[in-house]
């Protein structure tokens, strides 16, 4: 997965924190500063760590096309080049229709959709896209409204507008959101999802129904490992999960796999030497 919570720790301390929580808090921020110095320049630092705060948090987002590109947008805004950051957090909203739809699309050759897609390398016209994806279910509600939203930006924008230098930093700003709600609907990889299991502490696990969705096949899939609930999971050398070689005779729905990882107990967690 990939995410960047370091915004977080730059927060004012609450009114009500103890005062053992509030030295922690803040000597985190100091360290959070220090690596933003080193990592975005010590010139203008304040206007920089400024920049972070307010675009937030980058999601947990599991591994795929977007996340070097919205990395890249994100520091583009933070260091106060919000033109690149506007047109690139446009760029690849357009990015992600095209891909969605490339990816995709041979699963739903029986759609009407279909045909006004299969022959396409690439789409200028979100509406198109979006209209598909949305007709084939893969885009959730949410996410359609934050594509709709940055396509009217987009258009705004890109196009020749007078009005843009009055509102750049806001602008860039509203696109990089725009684009972290996307991808936080989309590809989120800890959240409340159609195709996650409800109800699992501390990890997330896909539902049976969900594993022949073309969607989660081509995004999710490919980068999940299949477990027992008694796995383990070490950190030497690179994340690697350990389980059971065979559970037995059986099965489980979703639910009852759910009770069985939740109920487990230390004992039967698999051993790693």
């Amino acid at each position: 997965m990939d995410f960047d919570t370091r915004a977080l720790s730059l927060e004012e301390p609450g009114a009500g924190w103890a005062d053992e929580i509030r030295r922690q808090h803040l000597e985190n921020q100091e360290r959070t500063k220090a690596r933003l110095a080193r990592e975005f320049g010590s010139d203008y630092l304040e206007r920089k760590i400024d920049n972070f705060i307010s675009i937030g948090t980058k999601p947990f987002s599991v591994l795929a096309h977007h996340n070097n590109f919205f990395d890249q947008v994100r520091r583009s805004f933070v260091i106060g080049a919000y033109y690149p950051a506007l047109v690139g957090a446009c760029a690849l909203g357009e990015r992600i229709l095209n891909h969605l739809v490339l990816d995709l699309r041979e699963y739903y050759k029986n759609t009407s959709e279909y045909k006004k897609v299969y022959n396409k390398k690439s789409f200028d016209d979100w509406r198109v896209p979006i209209c598909a994806l949305e007709a084939w279910g893969v885009l959730l509600p949410k996410a359609i409204l934050e594509f709709e939203s940055l396509r009217k930006l987009r258009h705004r924008s890109i196009h020749f507008n007078l009005e843009t230098y009055a509102s750049l930093k806001e602008d860039a700003l509203a696109a990089i959101r725009h684009m972290r709600e996307i991808i936080d609907q989309q590809f989120v990889a800890f959240a409340d999802r159609p195709w996650f299991i409800r109800g699992t502490s501390g990890h997330v696990f896909i539902k049976r129904e969900w594993e022949e969705n073309p969607f989660i096949k081509t995004y999710y899939l490919p980068t999940c490992p299949f477990v027992g609930p008694y796995f383990a999971i070490t950190f030497e050398g690179g994340l690697k999960f350990h389980d059971q070689a065979d559970y037995g005779d059986g099965d489980w729905t979703d639910e009852e796999f759910a009770a069985k990882y939740e109920g487990r107990l230390p004992e039967q967690i698999v051993k790693v030497e």
